[in-house]
């Protein structure tokens, strides 16, 4: 930009004052001109730049003001057919009473004493699992708990097939190593037998370690003693056996295609601690529970970590009532659970009804109905997917995906071969009639041109 003309720009802004004048929001004035200064500023700087301003100060610090305004956690549609979207917030949450005002967090009502906050899940988990269990803010500080207060100092052996890395970049033997414990590799990536394990116990052996690949599979020639070989092992030695099953599915999903180990069964098998995710195939809230022997459970509760770990009163509402609905069967209204036992049919039916709609409004798209795959997606079940018919809308898929997510409510959505692909079995039907409106404003919104 030529210096003159730029210095001639920067004359033109407004001051501060004048320019937090012109904005009429309710909202403190020294928040005003503060945000005022920083428009400003960025101005100057994009000026100085050569760059040509995006829009008019007043423009660039009323959109600013109404940032502040809005809440930046939003509820959005998932329509990409992914159940555990990790960037969408994992398992969509049951309705829960979230308290209001002050709460018997960690008060007992009948003695009227202090109590413990954990009892909120602790009798619903032991029925569920058969064994006591507690609960800490996610299953990486779980993991992280049982290995520090059962091996810190010791030596934990786990195979090398399992040292896995999840999202995030957290990987399981670097938390080990946080944690204190010694880390003893065993076996092949591929192969671990339960003679590895035993020829590598020394009197430094703390725990023996059993992690599910929960991200990825391994085809072809591979192998690892099941867990019950492991639990012999043992209790032959008299070492614990901790399972970390990551995706924590507690319900048998197998009549509808989803095949993942169970933690009830892992204790059942005689595995000393087990630990999963709380927002995964549980369907609950982000949380980390651990589930074992009594002595092993009440040695995690009295670590001083437990405390830094623990959740509050939201995670445990939320997570208290997944579980309740769990005991008592109600999977329906577990969103997640609601999501995987959708029949493909049922799934098609409401998609030929959107597709006739969208075909009707005289829009210049074409939806139809195809053949797709749906996935659980969030570090379970590699490898398996769900049937589902697809919503399948062109032309132009990038400017009605771009339009769907910048919608109230976001709708959000993907694009192969330029089609826009809507999975209905990852929106509630209950957002359907909303879904089709913000897709029929999203394709309305095309330029003639662009159809």
């Amino acid at each position: 930009m030529d210096p003159l003309r730029a210095k001639n720009q920067l004359r033109s802004l407004p001051g501060v004052d004048e320019l937090a004048r012109s904005i009429a929001l309710p909202l403190p004035h020294g928040l005003v001109v503060a945000e005022a200064r920083a428009v400003l500023e960025e101005c100057r700087e994009r000026i100085r730049r050569g760059e040509t301003l995006a829009e008019e100060p007043r423009e660039a610090l009323e959109r600013r003001l109404r940032g502040l305004l809005a809440p930046s956690l939003r509820r959005v549609i998932n329509a990409t057919g992914v159940i555990l979207h990790t960037n969408l917030g994992r398992a969509p949450l049951p309705a829960f009473p979230p308290p209001q005002g002050y709460s018997n967090l960690e008060y007992d009502l009948d003695t009227g004493r202090r109590g413990r906050r954990d009892v909120h899940a602790a009798p619903l988990l032991e029925r569920l699992l058969g064994a006591p269990g507690i609960v800490v803010n996610n299953n990486a500080a779980a993991v992280f708990l049982a290995l520090h207060e059962l091996a810190a100092g010791g030596e934990v052996i786990v195979s090398r097939g399992e040292l896995i890395e999840i999202g995030d970049g957290f990987r399981i033997p670097e938390i080990m190593q946080r944690s204190g414990a010694r880390l003893v590799e065993v076996g092949t990536t591929n192969r671990t037998r339960i003679e590895d394990y035993r020829h590598a116990i020394t009197s430094e052996t703390r725990l023996l370690l059993r992690v599910h690949p929960s991200n990825f599979v391994i085809h072809g020639f591979a192998g690892r003693p099941s867990i019950e070989e492991l639990c012999a092992l043992g209790r032959e030695r008299g070492i614990p056996v901790y399972e970390d099953l990551g995706s924590g599915c507690l319900a048998d999903l197998s009549p509808y295609g989803v095949h993942e180990p169970l933690p009830q069964a892992s204790l059942r098998a005689g595995a000393s601690l087990v630990s999963f995710s709380g927002d995964k195939l549980l369907g609950g809230p982000q949380a980390g529970i651990l589930a074992g022997r009594p002595e092993i459970v009440q040695r995690l509760r009295r670590n001083p970590m437990f405390r830094a770990l623990r959740v509050d009163k939201l995670v445990y509402s939320a997570l208290e009532t997944t579980l309740r609905l769990t005991l008592l069967e109600r999977w329906d209204e577990i969103p997640v659970l609601r999501m995987v036992r959708l029949s493909p049919e049922e799934i098609a039916a409401r998609a030929r009804q959107m597709a006739g709609e969208i075909n009707g409004a005289g829009l210049g798209v074409h939806a139809d109905v195809i053949r797709g795959e749906s996935l659980l997606g969030g570090g379970s079940t590699p490898g398996q997917s769900l049937p589902t018919y697809l919503l399948a809308i062109a032309p132009q898929a990038s400017a009605l995906e771009r339009s769907l997510r910048a919608g109230e409510p976001p709708v959000i959505a993907r694009i192969d071969e330029d089609r826009l692909l809507v999975d209905l079995r990852t929106v509630d039907p209950a957002d359907d009639a909303a879904l089709l409106q913000a897709v029929l404003r999203a394709c309305g919104s095309l330029s003639p041109s662009a159809r």
